[in-house]
């Protein structure tokens, strides 16, 4: 298949419906073009967001009410190219119909397709949005290109917090909380009066390694809805791995004692690889980050299963998963000495979803702490898994037919987008300690089975000559008996010898009859 440097005016229903944020909170008040709205955010999500629409708009707004800034994290704004009038702009991301006909890969830098932001993805933001809106703030999104560095991002929302007039605040999701603090490193943003960062990768994450080998979760999903001859390893190599924004997210120099991962050697040599210049341009991020000061709040997401280390076996690398982190940022990557912290039990991508955490955020702009989170965090557990790249490869291959699925599958799929595999966490060394524990109660049970049943054996010639014995007194009838039940002993005694219960070892005399049988069990 042929991809073009620019694309047809070909118009897809995500297209149509690029709506901007206030359009659609306007749409969503009033009832209007209720079955779009249904079809773009799901049943459940349009009658979350419609009555949070009503309540913002019937809020009256005072004249200083602070600007708050909502910066999205990667991949958090829909990216695609301007078209001229009557057309609707074309998104490519996230447009499924583009991504199946191959056009994922006019993403890639540099590039000759004029890429720019059009709006952040609602059904992430927009509920944020409305809670902040409805508590008496001014909310607006700050929309970018979240391929390129967070340096180059940090200027951009320097600019506007620049222009800005009044009070003004931040309220910065996952990598927008370093596009922030690039923002607060810049000459001119002290009018910023308080940042709140959430599930911000402070010190980077686990997540843009797997990504750049081509197992992140998102990736291997994106590879499904791609074209036939698109895999998520060469969507990893051709498109993901230009972007300078994954190398700024991963742990910096000295986080990890095990790996540098700006060492091009650390990386296995099979399978997609970093682009080693683009390595060495983001080892340095952290000398353009503001440090954190008496504006800052962080919220770190804890309690979910979240890889949080990673080691070199053979040629891949392997994973450790633990729940002290958010499932997407570990614990100690979010973590920000300096910070006023709160600790939630929320996943990464719900943080700017839940209303809890809203309310919090209300909390923390007025006032500067909350009574809603917790400030401090309990452990979790030590129990952890391991998964392998080899392993995640055979995950998410088959490819979706997005013609034929039907809304709510769709709905479904694009929901769970960053819903990594689930497997069973364990205590290191508790399973080999049940088992042996295990092992030595079944053979104490065999061992006295066995005992049992030596000893019936040993009884069994004595009974038998007594038997014979009592015979000869009482005739032919009672001797037949007693070989009988001389006999049904022996057999007792043999049966013991294959380790069975001593429980169920009855001597045949004491055998109940099957009408107690049936009752008994």
């Amino acid at each position: 298949m042929t991809r073009p440097d620019a694309l047809p005016d070909h118009v897809t229903p995500y297209d149509r419906f690029a709506w901007s944020d206030s359009v659609v909170e306007q749409l969503l008040a009033s009832g209007q073009h209720q079955r779009e709205l249904i079809a773009y955010f799901g049943e459940a999500e349009y009658n979350a967001l419609a009555p949070l629409a009503r309540q913002a708009l019937s809020t009256p707004l005072a004249v200083e009410a602070p600007r708050v800034f909502i910066v999205p994290g990667i991949m958090g704004s829909q990216l695609g190219l301007v078209r001229p009038a009557p057309l609707p702009n074309d998104v490519l991301w996230i447009d499924p119909v583009d991504i199946s006909i191959g056009n994922l890969t006019l993403l890639k830098l540099p590039g000759t397709a004029q890429i720019v932001p059009l709006g952040v993805v609602l059904f992430t933001y927009l509920r944020l949005k409305l809670h902040l809106r409805i508590a008496g703030f001014a909310p607006v999104f700050h929309d970018y290109d979240w391929r390129l560095g967070v340096d180059d991002l940090g200027r951009g929302l320097a600019e506007r917090l620049r222009a800005e007039t009044g009070r003004v605040m931040i309220v910065a999701h996952s990598m927008g909380g370093l596009v922030s603090r690039a923002a607060l490193a810049c000459e001119g943003t002290q009018n910023v009066e308080r940042v709140v960062l959430l599930g911000t990768p402070n010190s980077g994450s686990y997540a843009p390694v797997q990504a750049v080998r081509g197992v992140y979760a998102v990736v291997r999903k994106i590879a499904r809805l791609a074209a036939p001859d698109q895999s998520a390893e060469s969507l990893a190599g051709d498109v993901f791995s230009t972007f300078p924004s994954l190398y700024h997210l991963l742990p910096p120099p000295g986080f990890d004692a095990a790996l540098d991962f700006f060492d091009a050697d650390a990386w296995p040599n099979s399978g997609p690889k970093p682009q080693a210049d683009l390595l060495v341009r983001a080892r340095s991020l952290s000398a353009h980050l503001a440090q954190p000061d008496e504006r800052f709040t962080n919220i770190v997401g804890v309690g979910q299963e979240t890889v949080t280390r990673v080691s070199r076996q053979k040629d891949g690398f392997v994973y450790t998963i633990t729940r002290h982190g958010d499932g997407t940022v570990p614990l100690a990557c979010a973590e920000l000495p300096g910070a006023r912290t709160y600790y939630t039990k929320v996943a990464h991508s719900e943080l700017a979803r839940d209303a809890a955490v809203a309310q919090a955020l209300a909390e923390l702009l007025r006032a500067g702490e909350t009574s809603q989170l917790e400030g401090q965090y309990a452990s979790s557990g030590n129990a952890e898994a391991r998964i392998s790249d080899a392993e995640l490869r055979l995950t998410h291959t088959e490819k979706v037919d997005w013609v034929h699925m039907d809304a709510e599958a769709r709905q479904h799929f694009l929901r769970n987008l960053n819903e990594p595999p689930h497997l069973k966490l364990r205590v290191p060394g508790k399973t080999s300690a049940r088992a042996k524990k295990s092992s030595v109660k079944a053979g104490g049970r065999a061992a006295a089975g066995a005992t049992a049943a030596t000893r019936r054996a040993r009884r069994a010639p004595a009974a038998k000559k007594k038997a014979t014995a009592a015979d000869k007194t009482r005739g032919p009838r009672t001797a037949s008996r007693g070989a009988r039940t001389a006999s049904a002993g022996t057999r007792a005694a043999s049966a013991g010898t294959r380790t069975l219960s001593p429980r169920r070892q009855l001597p045949a005399r004491n055998k109940p009859s099957s009408s107690r049988k049936t009752r008994r069990r």
